[in-house]
């Protein structure tokens, strides 16, 4: 068996030295052995060259770091939070001002944002900005304001033609009563479901466990499709995350992060500590960072309408000298020095290349996109997920994430039928025991779980 994603690519091993670089390696020892890697025409699937790749992978390790390298950035918990600034904003843990039924609403809110922002991402997933300019312009519009499939006058030839890899056309669409299954949502029911089995003490090889006994392997992908495999081999947390892992620093930590926010409201430390226990079984630095950020804004996202001030909440979390805390805080910079969103797109487009896998994909390039959406949705619901969306890159993660924190921030009650509707209150998943359910459901699950984490934690 040659599956496509269970063999090395030079598409993979371009990504290793593209990740050796930014993270600060001195890669001259191996650069040789990347080039003859990369510039070999043998059929990639032989076994010597399966090896040969493997072979430097471990060897790319061990390399020492660039002596003018300037970024700090540890991957444990201890270090990551004697790396933090001095808290700007006052640490949120009060959860008095809302009642039951305000954070019920709340978090049910998350969860319809999330689906709405994923559903609108998702037959965009590989769609270059350039191509979906062109779409727009066809129909028009300046910016996204449905999802596309809706837009009047769409074909099955033009929805075919928007994607650049046609696995997802926004024609196949039409007519959904439901939200459809995803990682986007897979993700954030596994660690419910995770923490229903470990408890709010859970571990990190919990979270090993748990990915082995109830996620196909073949069900993950990039970080995560790799841990799994060195989980099998008997590599245990923090080191999955690093055994021939090219896609460490990836989005897929941050992609599942939600759940650890919903879960703490009112306590955006606890929160990215659970994120962190999560994300370190596949990522590193910057890959774990994104996860802590995330969730720390969710659980502080509750009535919050200071889209800055919740940036800033995230970034508390995280070190201050490393490169996602720069890159997030250059966005801050600008929005604050009255860049436009068209200025942002640009800015994005001219900084990452979205036809490299490894900036479409990385997960700084991502949260930038999670930023401007947030910052530049000015609390609107749809000119948040749109506007995420329309810059392109992992369209359907960046969308699902914005629906969760704007979602969080407006609750249930105030997010546009428009959006939501169309689901009709159901939802698929590949995990167990959550094939079939209505989101409305899981919301109040993870409500009662909220609420259950927050009383074992007044009894600590």
């Amino acid at each position: 068996m040659k599956h496509l994603w269970l063999w090395w690519r030079k598409e993979w091993v371009r990504v290793e030295l593209e990740q050796l670089i930014d993270e600060g390696r001195d890669i001259s020892s191996v650069e040789p052995e990347f080039t003859r890697l990369l510039s070999d025409e043998t059929d990639e699937t032989v076994d010597w060259y399966q090896s040969a790749v493997n072979e430097l992978l471990d060897k790319a390790q061990s390399l020492p770091m660039r002596s003018e390298y300037r970024f700090v950035e540890p991957s444990d918990l201890e270090g990551i939070r004697a790396a933090r600034r001095k808290l700007k904003t006052p640490p949120v843990t009060s959860r008095k001002r809302h009642s039951k039924a305000q954070r019920l609403d709340h978090i049910h809110g998350a969860w319809l944002g999330r689906c709405a922002g994923c559903l609108l991402g998702k037959p965009l997933e590989g769609t270059l900005r350039p191509r979906l300019e062109k779409f727009l312009e066809d129909f028009g519009l300046e910016e996204l304001d449905d999802y596309v499939w809706r837009l009047p006058g769409l074909s099955k030839e033009i929805g075919a033609g928007l994607n650049r890899w046609q696995s997802e056309s926004p024609w196949g669409y039409r007519g959904i009563k439901t939200y459809i299954g995803d990682d986007d949502t897979n993700y954030t029911v596994m660690e419910m479901a995770m923490m229903k089995q470990y408890g709010i003490h859970f571990i990190s090889e919990n979270v090993a466990d748990f990915l082995l006994q109830h996620v196909s392997a073949l069900a993950t992908c990039t970080a995560e499709r790799v841990a799994y495999r060195n989980l099998m081999n008997g590599i245990e947390p923090p080191v999955s995350a690093v055994v021939r892992n090219p896609y460490r620093e990836w989005i897929g930590a941050q992609i599942r992060s939600d759940f650890f926010g919903y879960v703490t409201l009112g306590d955006p430390e606890l929160a990215s500590e659970l994120a962190w226990r999560d994300a370190r079984v596949s990522h590193v630095k910057n890959g774990i960072y994104g996860a802590m950020w995330v969730a720390a804004m969710l659980s502080a996202a509750i009535g919050e309408t200071d889209m800055c001030r919740l940036i800033n909440i995230g970034l508390d979390q995280i070190p201050e000298k490393s490169r996602f805390f720069a890159s997030i805080a250059e966005i801050l910079k600008r929005y604050e020095a009255g860049d436009t969103y068209e200025d942002m797109l640009r800015y994005i487009h001219s900084l990452w290349d979205e036809t490299d896998i490894h900036h479409w994909c990385h997960v700084i390039s991502n949260a930038q996109i999670v930023a401007i959406g947030l910052l530049y949705g000015e609390g609107d619901f749809e000119k948040s997920i749109t506007r995420a969306v329309g810059i392109c890159f992992d369209a359907d993660c960046n969308g699902a994430t914005v629906g969760s924190i704007v979602g969080m921030v407006l609750g249930a009650k105030a997010l546009p039928e428009k959006w939501t509707e169309i689901m009709h209150d159901k939802i698929h998943t590949d995990i167990a025991g959550y094939n079939d359910t209505k989101i409305s459901a899981l919301a109040k699950e993870m409500f009662l779980l909220q609420d259950k984490v927050a009383k074992e934690r007044k009894c600590e």
